[in-house]
């Protein structure tokens, strides 16, 4: 995203800054090309920040399962659900379902779904103590899917806060519809976070 694009989503949607404490590398980690790279040094932080449980997670867009690896090294439970076949703001298209099952199958506290979350959110009425949020970075999709998931969730994540400023709106309009508190972590893409 251009500096003029960030500073007019920065005035429009401003979200607290969020300051990391600490920064810590999970212990269990995957090796493949991501986008995601960096955050992972914060969510532990973020988890002590908050004082989250660590039962269950739920994740919308596992891609190639880096993020999914990286929840899994704090929850014992980690819901990973995805179309499996990448969208328009994605590198990779076609189905890589089996695949990255495949990858992930030694993280035993994983499971995957291949799903969109339009169905998956009409039939799951489960409260989780995470959610991560990383799904076509549109403005409606995002907001509907993260709608839910801050709902269902103590804390939700959003990947992506910097490089598209509909994502930041959606944050935005998230955490002010549904009366929690939110920040934004400007670096590795961003990420919104939602308390």
């Amino acid at each position: 995203m251009s500096s003029l694009k960030k500073f007019i989503a920065n005035k429009l949607y401003p979200l607290a800054l969020y300051v990391p404490k600490q920064k810590s590398i999970p212990e269990k980690m995957i090796d493949i090309p991501t986008a995601w790279k960096g955050l992972e040094l914060i969510i532990e932080d973020i988890l002590i920040h908050f004082n989250i449980g660590r039962e269950s997670c739920i994740e919308f867009g596992v891609e190639f399962g880096y993020s999914s690896v990286v929840f899994s090294n704090y929850f014992q439970k980690v819901k990973g659900v995805d179309i499996f076949i990448g969208d328009e703001h994605t590198e990779h298209k076609g189905d890589h379902f089996e695949q990255t099952k495949k990858s992930l199958e030694q993280f035993k506290n994983i499971e995957l779904f291949k799903s969109d979350y339009q169905d998956w959110i009409k039939q799951d009425d489960q409260q989780y103590d995470f959610a991560h949020v990383d799904i076509v970075h549109n403005y409606k999709e995002t907001y509907e899917c993260g709608f839910w998931a801050a709902k269902h969730s103590k804390c939700c994540i959003f990947h992506d806060t910097e490089s598209f400023p509909s994502v930041k709106r959606a944050v935005y309009d998230i955490a002010k519809n549904t009366g929690k508190k939110a920040y934004n972590y400007p670096f590795h893409n961003g990420l919104g976070i939602i308390v």
